[in-house]
């Protein structure tokens, strides 16, 4: 064989050579990838099934979480309690007021005149500004503010002059009751006369037909007033109806006024006393009496208070009255929210008709020491007379008491 053939297949063979000699490095190569593969993903495994929960453990979290949401309670927003706005009405209630005198009444000191003597001023100067000090007053007027001359058919008859209106807004008095037996002496024209006079001083009244609201520190206070000789079914619809009424427009406190009883008796008779209940169960909150000329005590009722006869007071019909005994009776209503509170709180005030004891001046005067301690007591005994005297609990001039009806 010739030299080119030996150097031709030499040449084939190291091509031969030369083409399969990768092979082993790719082979190789792969092998090294797959164990690396191999290493890191067992490595992987290993990890994860080191920190992996049981799967009882699992499920138990995932009930616990669900739990959890179901039971948690509801945050709501923060709400601040709405403020509580408490008020206090004082009101101060006095027997008859008879600003002048019967026209047969001759004598030097009659009511008219001493007017004319010392002037209108002189009447409350007794009166230690007690009227002046409270929310509201309201009184008896047990007479006519008129100049008229025609007359009822009757004993007596009482009439003023119209100016004499004026010692009501002296005394600090806002409203009058005109429900009793002597506001017709002079027959309709002195009714009529005896309005005009105290609207034009601006003295509120009440009685009959006439019903009373006045505002006092935003709370509507209202007042009624009737001739109460009998307890009868037609009084008795004619006052729950005017209740109601007053209710109707907002009254939040309602005050009743009688004249009634019988006169020179110290304990109301029964038609007082079941009047007086029947109005309260009705829904009044106070009632105040007059006409028997002399005190009469005091009932709580329901965790209401009856007070059956003020009494006189400025009284120009007796130039000398046997008695001259009176009081104010004061009670002290709360509110919250403009909602009447059962919070009670009275105050008995003994005066007399008079500044001296041997005559009546028209001068009320408010007593003190003993002659204080000796009316309060006769009110206190007449109310023993009725129903006990329990009500001096809630006589506190520095703490409100409370009691559950």
């Amino acid at each position: 064989m010739s030299r080119k053939n030996d150097m031709s297949e030499t040449k084939t063979r190291k091509e031969r050579h030369r083409s399969k000699k990768p092979i082993p490095f790719i082979i190789i190569a792969i092998g090294v990838i797959l164990a690396a593969g191999f290493f890191f993903t067992s490595k992987i495994k290993s990890e994860e099934a080191s920190t992996k929960i049981p799967k009882n453990e699992v499920k138990s979290s995932v009930v616990t979480k669900k739990h959890e949401t179901e039971t948690k309670p509801e945050v709501k927003p923060e709400t601040k309690p709405e403020p509580v706005i408490e008020t206090s009405i004082k009101i101060s209630a006095a027997g008859d007021f008879t600003l002048g005198t019967d026209e047969t009444f001759t004598y030097s000191d009659s009511f008219v005149k001493t007017a004319s003597a010392k002037g209108l001023p002189y009447f409350i100067g007794g009166l230690d500004d007690i009227f002046k000090k409270d929310d509201f007053t309201t009184v008896n007027l047990e007479t006519t503010l008129t100049n008229a001359t025609n007359k009822a058919e009757k004993k007596f008859r009482f009439k003023g002059d119209p100016s004499y209106a004026k010692i009501l807004e002296l005394g600090g008095i806002e409203a009058v009751n005109l429900a009793n037996n002597h506001i017709h002496d002079y027959l309709q024209k002195g009714y009529t006369d005896t309005i005009s006079s105290l609207e034009n001083q601006k003295i509120g009244y009440f009685g009959y037909d006439n019903q009373y609201i006045k505002t006092i520190k935003g709370v509507k206070l209202g007042a009624l007033g009737y001739e109460g000789w009998n307890d009868t079914a037609e009084i008795r619809k004619i006052v729950s109806q005017d209740i109601k009424k007053l209710r109707a427009q907002g009254a939040q406190i309602v005050l009743v006024h009688y004249h009634w009883g019988n006169e020179s008796q110290y304990v109301p008779n029964g038609s007082q006393k079941s009047l007086a209940r029947f109005t309260i169960d009705s829904g009044a909150d106070l009632i105040l009496g007059h006409h028997p000329h002399v005190v009469q005590g005091i009932e709580e009722y329901k965790g209401k208070f009856i007070v059956y006869s003020l009494g006189n007071f400025m009284f120009g019909g007796n130039r000398n009255p046997r008695d001259k005994d009176t009081f104010v009776f004061q009670q002290t209503f709360h509110l919250k929210n403009e909602v009447l509170s059962d919070a009670k709180e009275i105050n008995v005030v003994p005066f007399s008709i008079s500044s001296v004891s041997s005559r009546n001046d028209y001068q009320p005067t408010l007593l003190t020491g003993s002659e204080r301690e000796r009316v309060k007591q006769k009110i206190i005994d007449g109310s023993n007379k009725i129903n006990g005297s329990a009500w001096l609990v809630y006589e506190n001039n520095d703490q409100v008491v409370k009691k559950e009806n």
